[in-house]
């Protein structure tokens, strides 16, 4: 990853935040960042730090710190606020079939991984960078006080792939290993998994420890949930083993009892659902409801959804015999279960019962929306040549406009895997060319030149900056990055105090999000979503394929009559700018 000169990165940041910003909250950031600029300041400092760093022997980027403290220092729950899901196409199978379907096919495609044999993705002629596969299997988010760590395969303490050969299994509450490959690493045939889970629901019918089942301490936030664990290993020898078994299982898979009516019901059961049936922890949980209908949640520490939308690509793309043949699977007789259990005391018992409580209530406080917009999907901005990427978000606008009646900070993620050890950029939607296409489109003076022009331009800003943070040039995490910096080393840098920059209106009001949007399309998916994250932020993950559209929409109950404007102004809008752009075309 290239890093910024400091002068762009402040530069852009004043650019980027404009627009939300009054004239003297312009000037009070302008003078926020001259002070952080100037010769000797705390910017120059720290990036001449960070400089330092990532000319380091073994730095892979200067982002290397920035990712694990991102994602593993965040200290409130990440179940609902972290992890994200996608909700598979429908099949037309059993809850069983179907879960054995995609057991073989993860095993076909970690065996794929191992022997090397799995191309990168290539967008726009560039290879992605692949390393975050290494999280995929007998991954676990670890619970810190202060930070959370990561269990995981290729590390020095487990170097080379995992080992493992057993998944961990929920049902009801109730935890089993299940054993998917046999003892000289050949994976267990198709009817060998469905007899192993089968019996499983059979056993499930009362499930050990199901009066306190301990999936619900991973839904605390981070700093409770490390004390329980402690308490857990405390409380009794066993239970080492038993998180042993947890945290080293390839995946989960989560039978579920629910069978979900509707999209948006199958949407909310995958992003939280009944969180004593999850282990959040996991990288990996393939959900798989009564009615067959499937899904997966994952947790995003060292995942983005594109590195897993590549994963559930491949077990969805070929049919579970294939998977099971071309992994070499063999007929075994049924795995070999059992059942997780913990020692409890009654401290834990009330802990357990008490987050389950906590996070009912955080999810009833959650409001969501599944939106599908009916003709039309990415075929129609690119036959009005337009990017369907901008349309979407120049629509996202509108709406919001039309919604709240004002406009706000918005986050759209931006891949940048083609550089080494690459994640996302944070890019910044709104721009002066989006305030006056907004303004446009709401005078009723403006005639539909005038309109066509001001889309036109806000269009071509937008897919413009997202080039520039593909390409690595964007300024929020290179400034974030040196306020880190500022906290971890200060006192040895002479930089004591925070830079006033970063309580500046411009730092605040920028990071301040009204929308999270986010895109992973796939035809293997319906819905793909993650929850909101403000108090007042309306959470966007859509679906655009050539002829769908679906948003999965989340916000605080607070504000879910906003979210379920914005929903509706959002189908207007498509509508009215189709035409808009249409007209032109039949003009000319």
């Amino acid at each position: 990853m290239p890093l910024p000169t400091l002068e762009a990165s402040c530069e852009r940041f004043l650019a980027w935040c404009a627009p939300l910003l009054t004239e003297d909250e312009r000037t009070q950031t302008e003078a926020e960042v001259a002070a952080f600029l100037r010769p000797g300041g705390p910017g120059r400092v720290l990036h001449a730090a960070l400089e330092r760093y990532d000319a380091t022997a073994g730095v892979h980027s200067w982002l290397d710190t920035f990712w694990p403290y991102r994602y593993l220092g965040r200290r409130d729950r990440i179940a609902l606020n972290a992890n994200f899901f996608f909700l598979f196409r429908d099949s037309v199978q059993s809850q069983v079939e179907r879960a054995a379907g995609l057991i073989a096919g993860a095993l076909n495609y970690k065996r794929r991984l191992d022997q090397e044999v799995i191309p990168p993705v290539v967008l726009r002629g560039r290879p992605q960078s692949m390393v975050q596969n290494k999280f995929l299997f007998s991954t676990t988010r670890i619970p810190g006080v202060q930070q959370d760590t990561v269990r995981t395969p290729y590390t020095s303490e487990w170097p080379g792939p995992s080992q493992a050969r057993h998944i961990l299994v929920f049902f009801r509450g109730g935890m089993f290993r299940m054993d998917v490959l046999g003892a000289d690493g050949v994976p267990h045939s198709l009817d060998d998994l469905e007899a192993g889970l089968r019996a499983i629901l059979d056993a499930g019918a009362e499930p050990p420890g199901s009066d306190a089942p301990v999936g619900h301490l991973t839904t605390m936030a981070r700093a409770e949930w490390a004390d329980a664990r402690q308490s857990l290993l405390a409380c009794h020898p066993g239970n080492a083993d038993a998180l042993d078994d947890v945290e080293t299982a390839l995946f989960c898979v989560c039978l579920e009892d629910a069978a979900p009516a509707d999209a948006k019901e199958a949407c909310d059961q995958l992003l939280y659902g009944d969180g004593g049936n999850r282990w959040f922890d996991k990288s990996v949980s393939l959900i798989v409801f009564r009615n067959g209908l499937a899904g997966i949640n994952g947790e995003h520490c060292g995942l983005d959804g594109v590195t897993v939308l590549s994963f559930v690509d491949a077990l969805l793309d070929t049919p579970a015999e294939e998977q099971s043949r071309q992994s070499g699977a063999a007929t075994q007789g049924m795995p070999a279960l059992k059942p997780i259990v913990f020692e409890l005391d009654d401290a834990l018992r009330d802990q357990v019962r008490s987050a389950a409580d906590a996070f009912a209530a955080y999810g009833a406080n959650t409001a969501t929306s599944a939106v599908s917009v009916k003709d039309f999907g990415s075929n129609v901005p690119k036959s009005l040549g337009v990017s369907p990427d901008a349309f979407v978000q120049l629509a996202f606008q509108l709406a919001h406009q039309r919604a709240k009646g004002h406009l706000g900070a918005t986050y759209e993620s931006i891949a940048t895997r083609q550089y080494q050890h690459g994640r996302t950029e944070a890019m910044r939607v709104v721009t002066p060319e989006i305030q006056r296409f907004v303004a446009a489109m709401e005078d009723p003076a403006a005639d539909a030149d005038t309109r066509r022009a001001a889309f036109r331009a806000a269009a071509e800003k937008h897919v413009a900056r997202a080039k520039e943070c593909q390409s690595g040039q964007a300024p929020e995490q290179h400034l974030w990055e040196l306020e880190l910096i500022q906290r971890r080393h200060g006192a040895e840098l002479g930089v004591t105090e925070q830079p006033a920059l970063y309580r500046s209106p411009g730092w605040l009001k920028m990071r301040d999000d009204y929308l999270s949007t986010s895109s992973v399309p796939s035809p293997n998916v319906d819905y793909f979503g993650f929850g909101s994250t403000s108090s007042r932020c309306i959470g966007v993950a859509y679906q655009l394929l050539p002829d769908l559209f679906n948003v999965y929409l989340s916000t605080p109950l607070s504000v879910a009559d906003q979210m379920h404007a914005f929903g509706d102004r959002l189908r207007e809008v498509l509508g009215e700018l189709q035409e808009l752009l249409a007209s032109e075309q039949h003009e000319g």
